[in-house]
């Protein structure tokens, strides 16, 4: 899985060729979750304070999300996305 951004010890990634709907996981420690773009929708387990900082990267980001979703699809490169400040 190609990682496309890191910040305060989550780590996000996107895989080539995955399913439908647009998604990335993100890992934190032990927990892992899978997050649609368009609609946040999470399945997995995160800790609450490490979710509200997925959702508001994804809030600034969800451009470059679905960009980088589409380069996955054509199985190009992704662009790396700029972390939480």
């Amino acid at each position: 899985m190609p990682e496309i951004c890191r910040f305060y010890g989550i780590i996000v990634f996107m895989n080539y060729n995955d399913h439908s709907p647009p998604h990335f996981h993100a890992w934190y420690g032990e927990f892992k979750a899978t997050i649609n773009i368009l609609d946040g929708i999470v399945k997995g387990e995160m800790p609450k304070r490490a979710l509200n900082l997925i959702f508001e990267w994804l809030d600034n980001n969800k451009e470059d999300l679905l960009n980088d979703w589409q380069l996955a699809k054509e199985g190009k490169s992704l662009v790396h996305i700029n972390p939480l400040p």
